[in-house]
């Protein structure tokens, strides 16, 4: 296998681009310097083939986790294209997006209004102005991963380790105004002691929780339940980040899974199937306040994100995608014990 055009290109990229990528996770350095392809030329089904020539079946992340239905989806597509052709940007609104509100509302029978953005970052920022909006407060606990933004960096200005162990350590604050330390606290999944110090030393100022209801472990002790009711106790805004986590194993996100429904609740990735789209629904006494802060975007009415996003739903519920991604991983798993207890090799799954 050769990959000299692609790492040609990529050094010159790294001339040209700060970093080489506009995403960390896919810097080829990351994965096998000299070897790793950089770029893709197609992408359908699960199949690349890239710079070189080569072709390869997607055994990764698919696009980081955002083509649950495969790349360059033949459905989404006619949708998208369709839309192309009918003009994406306008000096108007396209009821597309009213439509997509409506089908998200349906998944979340909890809450009553949405916004929309295009990426999950960039909808996580919305989501805590608006929760900060809403309690009047400053300070945020946090578990998991959320993004680039300054109030979730700021995490790092007190220590550089304070995010080590929410999915990506050595995360540097640079740029990060130094008056934000202390405004952000992490806390661990499955440890709610954590959080009942960070409730019982801020206070008042504290203002919004938010967390990824699942990523790597499964909630024990009622933790997302216990969450929720310390977010009630404290006065704090619950934002839960189904960035990753939404419609891999049900329609709607984790928390439907767990019966714990949160006062927002953020999507991207899968949400656009490779097309840029990101939600954040809620509850109507809480989103309103978006009314008194100003949150507002062009790019964020333009009408690809939206069509690709309704068509995307159906499919998701026409195909029961969770149930197919339950199928694959289990199957997978039983492949790997298999073949662990063949060679005599211990395993956790």
């Amino acid at each position: 296998m050769k990959t000299t055009e692609g790492w040609n290109l990529y050094e010159k990229a790294k001339k040209l681009i700060p970093g080489g990528t506009q995403l960390l996770s896919k810097r080829p350095e990351l994965f096998a310097p000299g070897l790793w392809p950089p770029y893709a030329v197609d992408a359908k089904g699960c199949t690349i083939r890239d710079l070189d020539g080569n072709s390869f079946i997607d055994m990764t992340t698919m696009g980081i986790g955002t083509c649950l239905l495969g790349y360059a989806d033949p459905a989404v597509n006619e949708t998208v294209i369709n839309a192309v052709r009918r003009g994406s940007m306008s000096s108007l609104n396209f009821p597309e997006e009213v439509e997509l509100a409506e089908l998200l509302l349906e998944l979340n029978p909890w809450a009553q209004m949405t916004r929309f953005a295009r990426t999950g970052g960039e909808a996580l920022a919305v989501a805590v102005r608006i929760a900060r909006a809403c309690s009047g407060r400053v300070g945020i606990a946090f578990c998991g991963y959320h993004g680039w933004h300054d109030w979730y960096l700021a995490a790092n200005l007190m220590s550089t380790g304070t995010l080590e162990k929410h999915l990506l350590p050595g995360l540097e604050p640079k740029g990060v105004p130094p008056q934000l330390a202390g405004t952000v606290f992490p806390f661990h999944y499955n440890n709610i002691s954590e959080l009942d110090e960070i409730i019982s030393s801020q206070g008042k100022t504290l203002g919004v929780i938010i967390l990824e209801p699942l990523r790597y472990n499964e909630p024990k002790d009622d933790f997302l339940l216990e969450v929720k009711k310390k977010a009630e106790t404290a006065g704090a805004v619950l934002v839960f980040d189904e960035v990753t986590s939404g419609w891999r194993h049900t329609l709607g996100g984790a928390h439907r899974l767990f019966g714990v429904t949160p006062d927002i609740a953020v999507y991207a990735k899968a949400l656009g199937n490779g097309y840029p789209c990101a939600a954040i629904v809620g509850r109507e006494e809480i989103m309103k306040t978006a009314q008194s802060t100003f949150i507002s975007s062009t790019y964020w009415t333009e009408r690809v994100g939206f069509a690709a996003g309704c068509t995307v739903l159906k499919e998701f519920k026409r195909r029961n995608v969770p149930q197919l991604l339950r199928n694959a991983g289990e199957a997978v798993q039983a492949v790997w014990r298999k073949c662990a207890g063949e060679s005599g090799i211990p395993i956790t799954i």
